[in-house]
């Protein structure tokens, strides 16, 4: 039972906190923005080289999109592991040996010419960074002041945006001239000296304690707990939807740019994750909007404005569809950095376990229908792609109106 294994008291000191305006939330934030960037470039840099593999490996599109599919498929189940046995294991030594390791995983990636091996080294790396996500947003949730949580949040989201943006923009430029095993090695070798850069600069856990050997009853009792909460569990099934319209969306633009009346370069397709830089600035001003807005209400609106976006990329006219692109990315970070801070604020205790489960369903988005939207494509084209999604997002706001 819960009662067996003592949770870690945070200190009562009110300096014990990292607050913004401090040298410590300074190096926080930087360190926070390396780790986003890191795990999220080597989680998402095969996207934009999934025509690639179709073309090296003589494969499906549907067969392709596992590069990225078994990745966040792993990580989704690694993240709930880690959540527990993060209890167990001081925070930062965890999240910066998942980075290593992943980042010496994806330089390895570059010397295989078997597309079954490098989906089994892609499915080791996605396991291996579910170490960051859910202990990220637990150490933020534990460490920075209550008041500058969702702005800290937004910072770490950010990270992951402009990592997510890089990795897929240096792809399609590397391989443009190079190849995707060059590409590969040097964003791995990039990606190791932020996992040295993040080491630095994370302050020490102040308001954690590991617990050693805790039962497995103890985390069973958490993810039940969690689970039984109706206000948490609306945000894992939101948290399936959105990034189900995310990836789903990203994935397939890339062949549907590359074939007629198209016909766009590996280096002209990946200028269109430049959107990313829409979702690096939107997920720092989420905490803002909310302020402002409502909490319920700037989510309905990015909601909606997701769903516009889906719309306007059904024009034939590459000008709207790089607008629609925008538009969903823009409103994707703004519901993803509310609906993350929120879970750190229903979790009353256990909060690694609360956003590891957070994480699981989002990453299941990400891995299920983001390798099914495969099949639409095949069969449907580009508007039974855009019907998925449109789908998605509109459960998602039924979701949140919900909502008290």
């Amino acid at each position: 039972m819960e009662s067996s294994t003592p949770q870690p008291r945070p200190h009562t000191d009110a300096t014990s906190w990292v607050t913004r305006g401090t040298p410590a939330y300074q190096h926080a934030t930087l360190a926070l923005f390396l780790l986003g960037f890191a795990s999220f470039s080597l989680i998402y840099c095969v996207q934009p080289l999934l025509p690639e593999f179709t073309t090296s490996f003589a494969i499906s599109p549907a067969n392709s999109a596992l590069a990225l599919s078994l990745t966040t498929g792993f990580l989704a189940f690694s993240i709930v592991l880690s959540g527990a046995f993060s209890q167990g294991l001081a925070r930062k030594h965890l999240m910066f040996g998942s980075m290593l390791i992943a980042a010496l995983l994806n330089i390895a990636c570059a010397f295989i010419s078997n597309w079954p091996l490098l989906l089994s080294i892609r499915a080791i790396e996605g396991f291996v960074l579910g170490g960051v996500p859910a202990i990220a947003m637990a150490w933020i949730a534990e460490e920075i002041h209550p008041a500058d949580l969702s702005k800290s949040m937004g910072v770490y989201i950010a990270g992951t945006a402009f990592g997510g943006m890089i990795g897929r923009v240096g792809m399609g430029l590397v391989v443009e001239h190079f190849s995707w095993h060059v590409a590969m090695a040097a964003l791995g070798g990039l990606c190791v000296l932020a996992a040295l850069g993040f080491m630095y600069l994370l302050p020490a856990s102040k308001h954690f304690r590991p617990q050693r050997g805790s039962p497995l009853q103890f985390h069973l009792h958490a993810w039940r707990q969690h689970l039984a909460n109706p206000r948490l569990l609306n945000l894992y099934a939101f948290a399936f939807l959105i990034m189900s319209v995310f990836v789903t969306t990203f994935n397939y633009v890339t062949f549907r740019l590359s074939q007629s009346p198209f016909d766009l370069s590996p280096t002209q397709i990946s200028l269109i994750f430049l959107c990313y830089s829409l979702g690096i600035m939107s997920s720092s001003l989420a905490g803002n909007f909310s302020q402002r807005l409502g909490s319920k209400t700037a989510v309905l609106i990015s909601l909606a404005l997701m769903l516009f976006g889906l719309i306007t990329t059904l024009s034939n006219q590459l000008l709207w569809i790089v607008v629609g692109i925008a538009l969903m990315t823009f409103g994707f970070f703004v519901a993803h950095a509310l609906a993350s801070s929120y879970v750190g604020l229903e979790a009353k205790s256990t909060k690694a376990h609360a956003t590891s489960l957070y994480l699981l369903f989002y990453y299941l988005g990400s891995s299920v229908t983001g390798s099914a939207g495969g099949w639409f494509w095949q069969h449907g084209g580009w508007s039974a792609v855009i019907a998925l999604c449109g789908t998605a997002t509109l459960v998602a706001i039924l979701l949140i109106q919900k909502r008290r």
